[in-house]
């Protein structure tokens, strides 16, 4: 007898090893991301302001262009924060470790620390004494962020309008949760512009920069904001001057990315069902009918086998009969049938 045989389905290819990059490898990019970024927007702001124009579009151009690059460039390697308030948004919703918080502030101060003393070392002490400022310092204090008769507008309008302590605190705490909000919703895996994600992320810096720029300097970024404070006028631990003000611009930042974290948790994080699968709220009706489909597959599967072997079973039958030589059951009886002689010997 022949034996029919079927070949298995292929099996199909295991997902590739998600590799993450060792810890010092992503604390040298967030060192590297943030200080690209202070470099260009404080870069932009120091030198930039004593042109005609107002310094606060190329300021915002500088910071949307250089996060959009960097996260471009090292985003795979560390996530591309650069920016304290982006850690802590990313830790709360998941994206990040706890344990990993701590060391990427460090790198993201360290990393806007030395572009600024970098930007320091080149101020010119020329340029110094030709705008009859008191020091290097004093000069360098037009790039830090600050609120009454630190802010932008109380330079612009000679101390007549200023923003108060409290306009300051709402606008960095609304700017920033917008900004990590967009970064928190472009990098969700449900997203279909993850693919632009560098670009999305350097418009909402670009905006969050045009909308708060007047009234704060636009921190945005409690890294890019010490970074300007350690080389301005004033105390950071005696809150005095423009340094002093610097606390404002660690709490309202992280306050603003707590927010969107949470507010994400709440309405638009995956949930997940009895069995552990994340379900979307949004997409959980198009899961459902997923599922049918799959049951449905599998069930044309089991018939399609189920049918395979019967006609498997019918040819291997049907070679067996081909084999067998035919055999006459008709059997020659003794006597002939009446009317017909019988054989002679």
């Amino acid at each position: 007898m022949s034996q029919v045989t079927v070949a298995p389905a292929p099996a199909e290819a295991a997902p590739p090893a998600r590799t993450e990059s060792s810890l010092a490898a992503r604390l040298g990019a967030e060192a590297f991301g943030t200080f690209g970024l202070v470099l260009a927007i404080v870069g932009v702001a120091l030198y930039n302001r004593f042109s005609n124009g107002s310094y606060v579009f190329p300021v915002a151009i500088a910071g949307g262009l250089g996060v959009a690059a960097l996260v471009a460039a090292v985003g795979h390697v560390s996530g591309g924060h650069f920016n304290p308030a982006v850690t802590f948004g990313l830790t709360i919703v998941g994206r990040a470790k706890w344990r990993d918080l701590v060391p990427y502030w460090l790198a993201q101060v360290v990393g806007g620390t030395a572009a600024a003393a970098l930007l320091f070392a080149t101020i010119p002490d020329t340029l110094v004494k030709a705008l009859s400022e008191k020091s290097t310092r004093s000069l360098f204090s037009g790039t830090a962020n600050g609120w009454a008769n630190h802010s932008p507008l109380s330079g612009l309008s000679s101390g007549q309008a200023q923003f108060s302590l409290t306009a300051a605190l709402l606008a960095e705490i609304a700017v920033t949760a917008v900004f990590v909000g967009v970064i928190i919703g472009v990098t969700d895996k449900r997203a279909k512009a993850s693919k632009v994600a560098p670009i999305a992320i350097g418009f909402a810096l670009f905006a969050a920069i045009i909308v708060a720029g007047p009234i704060t300097n636009a921190s945005v970024n409690p890294a890019r904001s010490t970074a300007s404070a350690i080389f301005s006028t004033g105390n950071i631990f005696t809150f005095d001057g423009v340094a002093g003000q610097l606390w404002l611009f660690w709490v309202a930042p992280l306050v603003g990315a707590g927010i969107a974290a949470l507010f994400y948790l709440a309405f638009a994080a995956p949930r997940q069902s009895v069995d552990g699968k994340p379900v979307s709220p949004v997409t959980e009706g198009a899961e459902a009918a997923e599922e049918k489909l799959e049951e449905a597959a599998a069930d044309l599967h089991a018939k399609a086998d189920e049918l395979r072997d019967r006609v498997a079973d019918d040819e291997v039958s049907d070679l067996a009969d081909a084999a067998e030589p035919t055999v006459d059951t008709t059997e020659a009886k003794g006597d002939a049938p009446e009317g017909t002689d019988k054989p002679q010997a």
